[in-house]
């Protein structure tokens, strides 16, 4: 079985009173620092077997179909965590030692490799090769 993790957040020009509200909540309790917050969503997924590339698209159609509204939300990570991801390095601990907590797929700007890429491109980028992104 492997843990896919799927993060979902409204979109930039959306406004977001419940982030808002938490944002005003953490400068009463005395967080000044605290410039803004945004919330979103968070799904643990857990799969039986291996993640597939197309287990891996399934999910991601899932998460673009059902889990978000795309009218107001983007999916801004799909990332594997779990055993059974395919890297053979590991035997059931979620985080194995791929780097920020989990699998490969992680590592561009906010922490995640495109909606569209593949595992492979994920591993790939991982390792430091961004030029498949170009």
């Amino acid at each position: 079985m492997a843990t896919i993790l799927v993060h979902v957040m409204p979109k930039p020009e959306i406004l977001d009173p419940q982030g808002k509200a938490v944002g005003s909540a953490l400068a009463r309790l005395g967080f000044a620092d605290v410039e803004q917050v945004r919330q979103g969503k968070r799904f643990e997924i857990t799969v039986d077997g291996e993640v597939t590339d197309e287990v891996l698209a399934k999910v991601r159609e899932a998460a673009e179909t059902v889990l978000s509204n795309p009218v107001i939300e983007d999916v801004v990570q799909v990332k594997v965590v779990g055993s059974g991801c395919g890297c053979g390095g590991h035997g059931g601990h979620g985080d194995h030692g791929h780097g920020h907590g989990g699998h490969g797929l992680t590592r561009i700007a906010d922490g995640a490799v495109p909606v569209g890429a593949t595992l492979a491109e994920g591993a790939a980028l991982t390792n430091g090769n961004k030029d498949l992104l170009a």
